[in-house]
C-alpha cells in the first residue's frame, strides 16, 4: 500500500514551509531564524518524527489534522532555537518517537 495523495501533499507541503522558513508564523514568526537548525541531521530527523507520529488519517487515508501535525513540529524548533519558549503542552514521549 502506498501513501495516499493526501498525505503525500500534506508531506509535500510541510517540507515546503519547513524548508522556507516559514513552518508557523504564530509560533515561528519571521524574525526568528531558524533554517540553521535544519543543517543538523538530528534534529531534521526529530522535526519529521514528530510531524509523521502527530498526524492523523481517516479511514479513506485523508489527513485529519495536518495543521496540529505541523505545530507540534514547529514547537520543537521554536524550542531549539529559543530556550525561553515553552511547548505547551510538553511533547510526548510518542510524539518524540523515531521509528525503527
Amino acid at each position: 500500500m502506498k501513501l495516499s495523495d493526501d498525505v503525500r501533499a500534506a508531506l509535500r507541503l510541510f517540507a515546503f514551509y519547513l524548508a522556507n522558513g516559514t513552518l508557523d508564523a504564530d509560533i515561528l514568526p519571521s524574525t526568528l531564524t531558524y533554517l540553521d537548525v535544519l543543517g543538523e541531521a538530528s534534529a531534521l530527523e526529530q522535526i519529521f518524527a514528530i510531524w509523521a507520529n502527530v498526524l492523523e488519517l481517516d479511514s479513506t487515508g485523508k489527513v485529519t489534522n495536518a495543521q496540529q501535525a505541523s505545530r507540534r513540529s514547529a514547537q520543537y524548533v521554536r524550542s531549539l532555537i529559543d530556550n525561553s519558549f515553552v511547548v505547551e503542552p510538553p511533547l510526548e514521549d510518542w510524539e518524540l518517537e523515531l521509528a525503527l
